[in-house]
Formats: structure tokens, sequence, C-alpha cells
């Protein structure tokens, strides 16, 4: 009985840590984006730019879960004070979603001005920072800090590969889903991501505040 709800509960945990991962890559608020990136391009050219897009954004996130920590220990920032900052970065991103907006924590307006230009758009600007972005990093560095053994290790490389997976496959169906859902629906669906974004970071900033103040919990 004890086994099954240990179980139960990491299961749960990392459900958790993947829907947290997708809502903060938000891959399907990148379809209208891509969509306008690659019109110019023939659908073999898309394909393409989807596959080495989704590769990029698996390999960042992954190098983020690796060296996250090292990263923080070389800045002397403790873990509950990149949890407060990460978790106001990553509301301050779901506040955009709920509106249907992009963050400019991912994408200002001059750097899609700047990437109309670009010959090459899949890593710069749709990995990173659109998809890859500071929130995503930010996440992924958390999540990273709470496993414990090769086997929480292996799952969460899993759960970046499966993010990875999700985002080739909605960029490669970029067009039906943008000719299916439109904007009203892609926006909906932002919406709701976004909801559950800032859930995320509120846990995120509780845990934070409460590790920086031991009082509190």
């Amino acid at each position: 009985m004890g086994e099954d709800l240990t179980l139960d509960f990491i299961e749960f945990h990392y459900l958790k840590i993947f829907t947290g991962v997708i809502s903060v890559l938000n891959p399907l608020g990148v379809v209208p984006v891509f969509l306008g990136l690659t019109s110019a391009r023939d659908p073999a050219e898309r394909k393409s730019i989807a596959r080495t897009t989704a590769f990029s954004t698996a390999l960042i996130l992954m190098l983020a879960a690796i060296s996250g920590q090292a990263i923080l220990d070389f800045f002397g920032i403790s873990i509950s004070s990149f949890r407060m900052g990460g978790g106001i970065l990553i509301l301050l991103m779901a506040i955009s979603m709920l509106h249907a907006k992009t963050s400019h924590a991912k994408h200002t307006p001059d750097e899609a001005k700047e990437a109309e230009d670009m010959d090459s758009i899949a890593v710069v600007p749709l990995a990173i920072p659109m998809l890859a972005g500071p929130g995503a990093i930010s996440a992924v560095i958390v999540y990273a800090h709470e496993v414990k053994n090769i086997q929480e290790i292996a799952v969460l490389g899993g759960v970046i590969l499966l993010s990875g997976i999700i985002v080739w496959s909605v960029l490669r169906l970029a067009v039906p889903i943008g000719t299916k859902l439109g904007k009203t629906g892609i926006n909906i669906i932002v919406r709701i991501m976004g909801l559950l974004l800032a859930a995320i970071a509120v846990e995120f900033m509780a845990t934070g505040l409460k590790g920086l103040f031991p009082s509190l919990g």
C-alpha cells in the first residue's frame, strides 16, 4: 500500500513537471509566429526548420538541466532565490499568455523584425528565446534541483525529450493547426496554458519564500 502511494506520488510529480515544461514552452503560441516567419518557405524547408527547432529546444533544456546547479553555485545564488526570480519571470509570461500575447521576455518586436531577414530561423529566434527562453530554462533548472537519483534524472531527461517531440509535432503540423483552430482557438488554448503557468509560478515563489524565510513554513 505504501509503495503504491509512493509510486502514485512520483507519477503525479513528473506529470506536474511535464505540464509545467509544456506550459512554459507554449508551442501552440509559437504557431502564428512560425507560420509568419516561414510563409515564403516551401513545405520541405518548413519541416526542416520544425525539426531543427525542436532538436535545439530539447538540447538547450537538457544543457540547462545538467549545468544549471553549477551555474548557480558559480554565481553564489541559492536555489530559493532562483525560485523567486524564476517564479516572477514565469508569472509575467503567464500574464502575457492570459492576454493572448507573446511575452517580451521571450521575444521583443525588434527581434521579430530582425528575424524576418534571417536565413536560418530555427535556432534563433524560434528555439531560443521563443521556446527555450528564460522562463523555460528557469523552470528546468528548478526541476533539476529536485531530482535525487539517477532514475529521476532519466525521467526528467525523458520529459525534456518528450517535450521536444511535442514541439516538433506542433510545428510540423503548424499549417493545419493554424487553419483548423484559427487565431481564436489558439488564443483560448494559450490562455488555459497561461492559467496553469501562473499557478506554477506562484508555487515556485511560495517554495522560494519558505526557503529564504523558514519561519513562513
